[in-house]
């Protein structure tokens, strides 16, 4: 093995055009407001096809939370969602009044299933709460079909899923809406910021209105500089000019952020065949492509409890981790105590939380780097057999 080095788990990836575009709009008379957002929101939707409306955003938190608000969920509703994913997920059915109902995900991929969705539906459902675990599609066919079946809303949280699609078109554009996250090391950054998107346009022109205090016109839509109504409840969830252009300049060059990840993805997944005890999440539906935010590898067997000891020698070496995610939303304090929880409620996510290690993939990689996380993972788990 070559001399220890070190790899972060993630970097965010600037370049000077990205500095540049950035530069452009401080130099000039408008930080917000102006048409970067805009432009954002265009080029955003031609990358994804499929007749897109898309709606920037201050964060993908903020994406979520307009997507039920403005879908109708509140109290009294109740909303299937993913145990196994980010909090900002479950919570964004909470601050709407509504309350979600946890559901395990498949431990071969992290996503939820038709039939896990079915067996949990009460007569008080009004939505599904669904996120592709990792940049992994769900089986959206089947999803929709049973959305379709019980009159349910779908909001697909997309945080990891930039570039994923599910029998050729992108994800988040099968159920009502569908929500990204521009965070500094995923697909894209726009610095912080996300992305509201759909296939209503109705739905997008109530969410722009919502996203801005309610306003009803735009700057250059006033006669009167200064003059505008609000007809509707609204919040500050606007993305900045600066922002949006970073997230313009880091568009142009995502796809060979995703062919990147997938070589890399690929490359250690291969260095990682064979080892024992040691199993890897991915897609298992042809019909989907993965976005490869990062690659999960499962501690099987004996090394089931050793997780935390095998992160150790990893970061001992350089090879930066992380954890997708440290527990289930259900176990995590706040929903612990609100509504109560049984261990063993949720195997497929308690397993992924509690034996998972996510290993780093992304497009500050280049081969040796691979080579040398796949070398030092093989030596450290030799060590704890």
């Amino acid at each position: 093995m070559s001399e220890a080095r070190t790899i972060p788990f993630a970097r965010p990836w600037v370049e000077e055009g990205d500095r540049q575009a950035v530069m452009a709009v401080l130099k000039g008379d408008v930080l917000t407001h102006g048409p970067q957002g805009k432009a954002l929101e265009e080029e955003f939707a031609a990358f994804l096809g499929g007749g897109a409306h898309c709606v920037s955003t201050s964060s993908g938190m903020a994406a979520l939370h307009l997507s039920y608000w403005q879908l109708g969920i509140g109290p009294g509703d109740e909303v299937l969602v993913a145990a196994q994913t980010h909090t900002a997920t479950a919570h964004a059915v909470e601050v709407v009044g509504a309350r979600p109902v946890f559901v395990d995900c498949d431990p071969a991929t992290g996503n939820l299933t038709p039939e896990g969705l079915e067996a949990a539906l009460t007569p008080r459902t009004r939505a599904i709460g669904l996120v592709h675990f990792l940049g992994v599609p769900c089986d959206m066919e089947g999803i929709m079909d049973l959305a379709r079946r019980r009159d349910l809303r779908v909001i697909e949280d997309c945080a990891l899923a930039v570039g994923s699609r599910f029998g050729g078109t992108h994800v988040g554009l099968y159920g009502d809406a569908g929500c990204f996250s521009f965070y500094p090391v995923k697909h894209l950054t726009t610095g912080d910021g996300g992305m509201f998107i759909t296939h209503r346009a109705e739905l997008a022109a109530q969410v722009h209105k919502a996203r801005g205090f309610g306003v009803d016109r735009t700057f250059a839509e006033r006669s009167v500089p200064g003059m505008y109504d609000v007809p509707t409840l609204g919040l500050n969830y606007r993305m900045s000019d600066i922002n949006a252009a970073l997230g313009r300049s880091q568009l142009r060059r995502v796809g060979e952020v995703l062919a990147r990840r997938r070589r890399n993805f690929d490359h250690l997944s291969g260095l990682l065949a064979g080892l024992p005890g040691v199993s890897t999440l991915g897609a298992r539906d042809e019909r989907g492509s993965n976005s490869h935010y990062c690659l999960c590898a499962v501690l099987e067997g004996d090394l089931a409890g050793r997780r935390d000891r095998v992160i150790a020698g990893l970061n001992r070496r350089g090879v930066g981790t992380s954890i997708y995610y440290p527990h289930p939303v259900p176990r995590l304090k706040y929903y612990r105590q609100k509504y109560g929880y049984a261990q063993g409620a949720f195997p497929g996510a308690e397993r992924i939380s509690d034996q998972s290690i996510s290993l780093p993939v992304g497009p500050h990689l280049g081969e040796e780097e691979v080579e040398y996380i796949g070398a030092v993972f093989a030596q450290v788990i030799r060590e704890e057999q």
